[in-house]
């Protein structure tokens, strides 16, 4: 993928990308058949993420390192365990993007650290991604910006001044290419907490590409997100909601992802151009709106009024904005009625 390819694709339609996190659930020939089911949908993209338990956090088992959160699926799990569940074995990744590649889709992943990187610049891949919890980490962000490839920051739990940061540290070092996603970093994430309008905001204030990295269950903000003008859509993919694997319960199944696919580029489609009047599906309706008719039989110098004339449909008739204007006015000549009403009919 060249640095501009990704701006090419935006013009025409939304850059969908699938991200499968862990739920590959440890199984390579999984993860082989989650790229399969992608390639299926529509989507352009799959990513990774790529870290060991060891380059994310540390072994430890103190309180600060435990998810004690009851609301979370993971709830007393500790960061170590659920890093070490969830990561994507290093020596899977070429297998990966090779398959990808052959089946129409730009392959690429979030780096955890600037080891991940060093990896996956031997991969080649086209781009990279930073997470919501690590676009704090700007010795990362300015790592990744030196490559000079386009790079995608998903600004979850980030304020104004990180994300100007964030900003200043890709461009000053080598990006040319900067995509930001909205995004609410819970898991699930609340559709009232998704606040999409940020996106137009996002897009004014740092004249860059904007998206939705979107954790809500269904698709709704995602559509919501290209009528505020993304053009990037991250949405977490897996082929069996049940089954376990560690980010599966907020993620698409195949044919939820297909119908992602297919109304995030209707709804870019719809957005169209500001234009007024009619479109050219619309004129041949045009006959069909209203206009003023003789609606009886009416004599030479009899006056127009509301018990000869209507507004009526079709429109082969004088407009109704001139029917104020001609009430008690004189008929030139005898009419049948139902004929349109026209100017020379009247004194």
């Amino acid at each position: 993928m060249k640095n501009k390819i990704l701006n090419n694709l935006l013009i025409k339609k939304p850059f969908i990308i699938a991200e499968v996190s862990g739920n590959h659930g440890g199984s390579l020939n999984k993860m082989l058949k989650i790229v399969e089911e992608i390639s299926k949908t529509g989507a352009n993209a799959i990513k990774l993420q790529t870290f060991k338990p060891d380059t994310i956090t540390l072994n430890s088992y103190s309180k600060e390192f435990l998810i004690n959160d009851k609301s979370s699926k993971w709830h007393r799990l500790r960061l170590y365990d659920l890093y070490k569940k969830s990561q994507t074995p290093w020596e899977w990744h070429k297998k990966i993007f090779k398959k990808a590649n052959r089946l129409g889709l730009y392959a690429f992943s979030a780096p955890f650290d600037f080891s991940a990187v060093d990896f996956l610049e031997k991969l080649k891949v086209p781009m990279y991604k930073i997470a919501s919890f690590e676009n704090n980490h700007l010795p990362l962000i300015r790592y990744v910006a030196l490559k000079k490839k386009p790079m995608i920051v998903s600004t979850g739990m980030a304020s104004f001044n990180e994300i100007s940061e964030i900003v200043k540290t890709a461009t000053n070092n080598g990006c040319k290419n900067l995509t930001l996603l909205k995004c609410t970093s819970t898991y699930p994430a609340s559709i009232e907490e998704s606040n999409i309008l940020t996106i137009p905001e996002i897009k004014k204030k740092f004249r860059c590409n904007v998206g939705l990295s979107d954790h809500t269950p269904g698709i709704g903000a995602s559509v919501a997100a290209i009528a505020q003008g993304a053009t990037v859509i991250e949405k977490h993919f897996t082929i069996n909601k049940n089954d376990g694997s560690v980010d599966s319960f907020f993620s698409l199944e195949p044919n939820e992802f297909k119908n992602l696919v297919v109304e995030c580029n209707a709804a870019f489609k719809s957005l169209g151009k500001i234009f007024f009047g009619a479109t050219k599906g619309e004129k041949k309706s045009l006959r069909f709106r209203r206009s003023i008719y003789i609606s009886e039989n009416v004599k030479k110098e009899e006056k127009l009024s509301d018990k000869n004339i209507k507004i009526v449909r079709p429109s082969n008739g004088l407009s109704p904005k001139f029917y104020s204007k001609i009430i008690n006015k004189k008929f030139k000549k005898n009419i049948k009625k139902n004929t349109p009403l026209k100017l020379i009919h009247i004194k």
